[in-house]
């Protein structure tokens, strides 16, 4: 069982959203102006431990696999010692492929075109309308993308972890 993060710059928020094929597992929102460092990375994946034992009982047993990228705060020592603590796999992801980021070729297309032409006094409707959405989308939303990404994973490995197009 897999798990996919990526870090959607909406406005002058950050959303880290993890999920499985089953749906949302944390949405972890970091406040306006704020960075992501190891240490906050670091936190946010004890709060995604804690999600998958209340949301996915048994998947901290079977094993979690965590898509990210090679940023600063995912590859940093801190980061390596948290995920070596827990037994947590990462899964490659080449440089420059966004054709290997669920988020990029799945997510962030159908929220553009909820979020397009919305207007937002405050931070919190935002998220308000982000959780919510998330909350309402059918889980085979969640399962095709998780799928494609196999299939797009296994296009990668064909061509010796050249780029793919879509």
């Amino acid at each position: 069982m897999g798990l996919l993060r990526r870090i959607a710059s909406l406005r002058r928020s950050r959303v880290l959203q993890y999920r499985d094929a089953k749906g949302v597992i944390l949405l972890d929102i970091l406040p306006q102006g704020q960075c992501i460092n190891a240490a906050r990375y670091c936190s946010t994946l004890d709060r995604l431990k804690e999600a998958i034992r209340r949301k996915r009982p048994g998947l901290l047993r079977r094993g979690v696999v965590l898509q990210h990228d090679n940023a600063t705060p995912h590859s940093a020592n801190l980061t390596k010692q948290w995920l070596q603590r827990y037994g947590w796999e990462i899964l490659p992801h080449p440089a420059h492929s966004p054709d290997l980021a669920p988020s990029d070729f799945h997510l962030f297309g159908p929220l553009k075109r909820l979020l397009g032409g919305m207007a937002f006094e405050t931070e919190d409707d935002l998220i308000s309308e982000l959780r919510n959405w998330f909350d309402n989308l059918d889980v085979d939303f969640f399962r095709v993308g998780i799928n494609s990404l196999l299939s797009r994973w296994q296009k990668c490995i064909d061509l010796h972890r050249d780029y793919v197009e879509k």
